[in-house]
């Protein structure tokens, strides 16, 4: 006899499925640890990562080209 049927016999509820990942406590209970969570914060982090290089990017324009060509400073590597 299989176990479904067994449980159904004997008025048990079907058994939980196991999701084979264990038991584990989280650091902070306010933390969300889920697979869409944890996407969100991949999304949300690579986006910040790439505006980060763009301002860095427009930042070192302005200090290497625009401030030198508009006479705001003088780079050191030029005198």
């Amino acid at each position: 006899m299989g176990e479904a049927r067994r449980r159904v016999e004997q008025g048990l509820p079907p058994r939980q499925v196991k999701t084979g990942k264990g038991d584990f406590s989280r650091f902070f209970a306010w933390l969300p640890s889920g697979k869409t969570p944890r996407e969100q914060f991949y999304s949300i982090t690579k986006v910040g990562a790439w505006i980060g290089i763009g301002v860095l990017a427009i930042v070192w324009i302005v200090v290497r080209f625009v401030g030198p060509a508009a006479g705001w400073w003088i780079p050191a590597d030029t005198r």
